[in-house]
């Protein structure tokens, strides 16, 4: 689950993170009312759940209050295009306002979990402002990164070699050490599976402070935190992501034609990667899961339809923990509640497959079964050509 940054700094300043003084505002006469508390100018800066605001033209810097109001009325309620919303763009429904900050200096610093070590992993670079993979494509020597260990937590020598290896200037490595350890607590106490600090900055009266922040948090972990929770913007989802997530189906939007059903993450990757090979394009990643039920079926039916530019629909269900005939049924309902008219393939595999499929041939639908996943790919990308 992704928060706003306004959202991530109040988090950040919980844990002793120093952020600029700021707070959200959702029209312009509050964007105003911010900015004459903090003396009459500050930064607005335009709060979606994606990167490259400030290339987009979603951050500006105001140095009166007319200004303020100028900038608040251009971006509140614009399109923000970036390289991370793709074409569509989201729309700007609410600003952060904060004061201007003295920058001397900008820097990385980022925690990942990383598969290979099983560990969390900071980063850090000189390079602040640009985006990450950048640095990594182009100057992937001036990344530096210490695995930490969970036991033990970021210890402070590992956060001054990082902050010597990026060259913080000798009089604040002590407050950069105690602002990693911050930074590396509210990660591990708030399950996050990604925290950004992009830029870091050094201002001119010798502060390290969070200019920008990015969290994300492992959807798994969010019973534990309902505060983390209550920070969801549905506005920034897709509608279609969050009808999914209440029958508890993994469901991702894509731009293709053809909508995929599929049980298990893997076999939806592969499902969709032999959709690409045989000149298709899936329209969504949908994982139903090991357990799920006819209403699970018809509800996933009924979310891939709602994208108006899925043709025809592909069924690829290996039957363990999942019976395949639990599936047809879920497919026969699901098809006569929604008067399918788009092609239907299914492929069916595993636990009571020959029921599934006698229930397939007597249901009286035109659905085309399929032997295999190449078959069905193949079939499926012929009917919507």
């Amino acid at each position: 689950m992704n928060i706003h940054e306004y959202q991530g700094k109040a988090v950040l300043k919980k844990y002793g993170v120093a952020v600029p003084n700021g707070r959200v505002a959702f029209t312009v006469d509050e964007a105003v009312a911010i900015a004459e508390e903090l003396g009459g100018k500050g930064v607005v800066k335009a709060q979606i759940h994606a990167g490259g605001r400030g290339k987009a033209g979603g951050v500006k810097v105001a140095k009166t209050l007319d200004e303020v109001r100028t900038y608040a009325e251009q971006i509140l309620g614009m399109t923000l295009v970036t390289h991370q919303t793709g074409p569509e763009g989201k729309v700007v429904k609410r600003l952060l306002v904060e004061e201007l900050s003295d920058i001397k200096k900008e820097y990385y610093i980022g925690l990942v979990v990383d598969r290979a070590t099983q560990r969390v992993v900071m980063m850090a670079s000189e390079e602040g402002g640009t985006e990450i993979e950048e640095v990594a494509a182009h100057s992937p020597e001036k990344i530096f990164k210490e695995a930490i260990d969970p036991a033990v937590g970021l210890s402070a020598f590992q956060a001054r070699k990082l902050a010597f290896a990026i060259n913080i200037p000798k009089e604040l490595v002590g407050q950069a050490v105690k602002f990693m350890q911050a930074l590396y607590n509210a990660f591990v106490d708030n399950d996050c599976s990604i925290a950004e600090i992009n830029p870091l900055v050094v201002t001119g009266d010798g502060k390290v402070v969070a200019l920008d922040a990015k969290l994300n948090f492992d959807s798994n972990a969010l019973f534990r935190h309902a505060d983390i929770l209550e920070m969801r913007d549905m506005d920034e989802e897709d509608p279609k992501e969050i009808e999914a997530s209440k029958f508890d189906l993994t469901y991702i939007a894509l731009d293709g034609t053809i909508g995929c059903m599929v049980n298990g993450a893997g076999l939806a990757m592969a499902t969709m990667d032999t959709i690409n090979h045989f000149g298709g394009t899936p329209a969504n990643f949908l994982d139903v899961g090991g357990g799920a039920t006819t209403e699970k079926v018809t509800a996933a039916f009924k979310i891939i339809l709602a994208d108006p530019n899925v043709k025809g629909i592909l069924v690829n269900i290996f039957g363990g923990i999942m019976k395949c005939d639990t599936i047809a049924e879920g497919v026969i309902a699901a098809a006569k509640e929604v008067s399918l008219r788009h092609p239907l393939v299914v492929r069916l595999e595993g636990t009571n497959v020959e029921k599934g499929k006698q229930l397939l041939n007597e249901s009286g639908l035109d659905i085309v079964a399929a032997d295999s996943l190449a078959d069905a790919a193949k079939k499926i990308v012929e009917l919507v050509k």
